[in-house]
């Protein structure tokens, strides 16, 4: 093999494995986007966005929150019977957005 192909191989494989750490980097960004709004009294706290949505899931199993900083909402995630159920809810008021399954 020659010696460009050889580079071109390995920075092919570093980029593999860069690849998935981009959306957990967005992800944790967005985490601390949440906890800088919350403390800017401009969003409710995850705490208290579970308590107003889990207790409407009964049933099913909690599977975990998502922030997105942009539509400044929350993304909780269910699953019951292999089904898996997303409730998107405003951060800045707790009120439900929509429900898709």
């Amino acid at each position: 093999m020659t010696k460009p192909a050889a580079r071109f191989l390995s920075l092919l494989g570093a980029a593999a494995l860069l690849a998935p750490a981009a959306p957990a980097l967005a992800q944790r960004n967005d985490q601390g986007e949440a906890r800088k709004e919350m403390r800017a009294g401009n969003v409710l706290s995850l705490r208290e966005i579970e308590g107003r949505v889990l207790p409407q899931m009964r049933g099913t199993e909690y599977l975990g929150p998502a922030y997105d900083s942009t539509a400044m909402a929350y993304r909780l995630k269910f699953i019951k019977d292999g089904r898996v159920t997303y409730v998107d809810v405003d951060a800045r008021t707790g009120r439900v957005l929509g429900v898709s399954r």
